[in-house]
């Protein structure tokens, strides 16, 4: 596959992953993983990450609403730390279970999940 073709490709993902983390609703959270199946990609839960770690339109794309399997924030949350993600959770109501991991029980959305 030429360069370019790979470029496009990663664009077309990146693309359709701040689609879905566009939809996340205020107050809730979702999982790498959980993205990666929405975007039709289930194996590619670590370019989830990617994509959100070069968000284009950070405070438009809410990134800090994805994390980890299970339930842990991002430690080296792109914009600010885990610190400023775990604020910016719990100022939109997101419940946690102790200070690095959301109550995927009370605050995951539910789209994608079985």
């Amino acid at each position: 596959m030429a360069a370019q073709d790979k470029q496009a490709q990663r664009e077309g993902f990146f693309a359709r992953v701040y689609d879905v983390v566009r939809q996340i609703p205020c107050g809730m959270v979702a999982t790498y993983g959980q993205v990666a199946k929405l975007v039709g990609e289930p194996r590619k839960a670590r370019f989830v990450g990617f994509a959100l770690h070069g968000n284009p339109e950070p405070g438009v794309i809410p990134c800090h609403r994805v994390v980890f399997a299970d339930g842990r924030i991002c430690e080296g949350f792109a914009f600010g730390g885990a610190d400023v993600q775990r604020r910016l959770l719990e100022d939109e109501g997101v419940a946690f279970l102790d200070d690095t991991h959301v109550d995927l029980e009370a605050s995951r959305w539910p789209a994608g999940v079985e």
